[in-house]
């Protein structure tokens, strides 16, 4: 299967938002956008010259499938951004896609902006995401109750 990278459109922005509304994915992703139009004009801002996040689609084989996105990017603080990702196909989980995608952006990420450390959220119960982050590297460094619910802080360093 081909795992590569592509650019976001507004067309996918609400393909991503109308995906990712499922429960399935909402009961691991919580989503900040909570109507399309919000999602819409939240791309828009990442378009803008100082934007402080940066993202791509997900496409396996050619179909879309996911995005991928750094966001609260700084360059001057540490972490330098915050990941996050999601395969809204589940015929497409756990087998591999997101942790090529992870390995593509970070690349990616590096070349374009030349972070020193990137983080990660997820809460503990998502072994999958925490696995797909530890086989790009990054490394747990903080576990904590947020809502109720047990999360992990994870980080990488370039």
């Amino acid at each position: 299967m081909q795992i590569q990278l592509g650019n976001r459109t507004a067309e996918t922005v609400s393909i991503y938002f109308q995906k990712a509304n499922k429960p399935e994915i909402r009961a691991v992703l919580p989503q900040k956008a909570q109507t399309e139009k919000e999602a819409l004009a939240d791309y828009q801002k990442t378009l803008l010259p100082a934007s402080t996040s940066y993202g791509k689609i997900i496409l396996a084989d050619g179909n879309y499938i996911g995005d991928i996105w750094c966001y609260c990017m700084n360059m001057h603080a540490e972490p330098n951004a915050m990941l996050s990702f999601c395969i809204f196909e589940p015929a497409c989980w756990a087998k591999g896609i997101a942790t090529k995608a992870v390995s593509l952006f970070l690349k990616e990420m590096r070349e374009k902006y030349a972070p020193a450390t990137i983080g990660a959220f997820t809460f503990a119960e998502n072994t999958g995401s925490i696995r797909v982050l530890e086989k790009n590297g990054f490394v747990v460094r903080e576990e904590f109750s947020e809502d109720g619910r047990a999360s992990k802080y994870l980080q990488y360093t370039y």
